[in-house]
């Protein structure tokens, strides 16, 4: 059997057809029973996450136009709409790429940590649907042990590479206790609500959206159980908010000097974090100058997030080295179980051929035939048995040039040694 991998991701294909190639959670047991039953494949494992669909399969042979056609079928797409964006990997490209995706490496942020919990998650599916044996499962043990690795290993994923992770990073440097700490939020897009999630996670429980239109300050407000102003409800908000991260499309300031100033008085000067991401600025520049303001702009943070990259590409290579290490290891495994195989089935074939002999040779025996000439009867049947197919393989390598299988059968043999006698064993 061999590994193999292959789909479509950020790199090879835009929004538009990977989200017309994902695949239904909660139709995945129907997607890998399909999958198994398309010959040869024994085994699969699905991926699918906004970034990527993947098919990890063991199959002794796979045609990539095949699982094409499969895939354009039930996603009702054309052939020819998909294949230009369709990878397939074998073997040791493909359990290298198996461990790039689980480690962050093959991310569209690179070293971004969920990818390993969807993967985990897709393994876990296949499992409970059948769908893993014992190579995919040995596969899988592998990388996320490789994975884990990686992340107690490297530093690929300690530092924030978005702006708004970034900012929220930074507020966590400040408050000690996030969970006790108020955020006004400024705006509503996607980089406010990327903010908020990010607080979120970080503990914190008390957020205020504040945006121009109020409708969509509450629809984002409501998956976070947070309030929601317009934007002229501000200075009645301000005092409260701890942390405050603007991100609008405004041409002009939102906050400027004094109304900060007066939200501090209100404070008792308890200090305030402020991140303004947007450009043209929402905060007026005069507000750093304040003494118990933190505030800091977009380049700021990018600032930070660029010397982040370059940590994470540095954490990249490490990692990369590790993954190597995991497939040469992944590899020598599959090789040796191979050869494992192999050596049962040969036993296994001797075995077969020498009990229908000597059942012949014991009915002869107990039919009074002479025990010398039953003996050698059976040496001679035995040993032509055994030699008759590797004879004719033989014959064959050696008219076809192959010169390098009549060398392996003298090393297997040791046909360039002494026979040893009885009295030398």
């Amino acid at each position: 059997m061999a590994i193999w991998a292959l789909g479509i991701n950020h790199k090879t294909a835009p929004v538009s057809v990977r989200e017309r190639v994902s695949f239904d959670p909660a139709r995945m047991p129907e997607v890998l029973q399909q999958l198994t039953s398309l010959a040869p494949i024994a085994e699969a494992v699905v991926l699918s996450t906004c970034n990527r669909t993947e098919l990890y399969c063991s199959a002794e042979s796979l045609q990539l136009e095949d699982i094409a056609r499969w895939l354009a079928d039930y996603h009702q797409m054309s052939v020819d709409e998909l294949s230009p964006a369709l990878y397939c990997l074998q073997q040791d490209d493909a359990v290298q790429h198996t461990m790039r995706v689980a480690s962050g490496l093959d991310s569209l942020v690179l070293g971004e940590p969920q990818i390993l919990g969807q993967m985990k998650s897709a393994y876990a599916v296949a499992q409970e649907h059948g769908s893993v044996g014992a190579e995919l499962g040995r596969l899988f043990r592998q990388t996320f042990s490789i994975a884990k690795r990686v992340r107690t290993d490297t530093a690929i994923g300690q530092n924030p590479v978005s702006v708004a992770f970034a900012a929220v990073r930074m507020a966590q440097h400040i408050f000690a206790d996030m969970g006790r700490s108020h955020a006004l939020l400024i705006g509503a897009g996607e980089t406010i609500e990327l903010v908020a999630r990010h607080l979120a996670q970080a503990g914190v429980k008390h957020i205020t959206v504040a945006n121009r239109t109020l409708a969509r300050a509450q629809h984002l407000a409501e998956e976070f159980h947070a309030d929601a102003v317009l934007l002229e409800d501000i200075p009645q908000v301000l005092p409260n908010a701890d942390i405050v991260i603007s991100s609008t499309a405004s041409p002009l300031p939102i906050l400027g000097k004094g109304a900060v100033e007066k939200a501090l008085r209100q404070r008792r000067h308890k200090p305030m974090f402020m991140v303004d991401i947007a450009v043209p600025r929402d905060i007026e520049a005069e507000v750093a100058e304040l003494a118990d303001v933190y505030l800091y702009t977009v380049d700021d943070l990018r600032d930070i997030i660029e010397e982040n990259v370059r940590s994470r590409e540095d954490a990249a290579r490490q990692a990369e080295e590790l993954i190597l290490a995991g497939v040469d290891h992944f590899m020598r495994e599959l090789k040796t179980l191979d050869a494992v195989n192999t050596v049962r089935d040969l036993r296994e074939q001797a075995v077969d051929v020498q009990q229908d002999l000597l059942s012949k040779a014991l009915s002869q025996l107990q039919s009074g035939a002479d025990p010398e000439r039953v003996l050698r009867q059976f040496a001679h049947s035995y040993t032509n048995k055994m030699l008759h197919a590797p004879t004719v393989a033989l014959r064959k390598a050696g008219a076809e040039g192959r010169l390098e299988v009549l060398d392996w059968t003298r090393e297997l043999y040791r046909l360039d040694r002494p026979i040893p006698s009885v009295e030398d064993k």
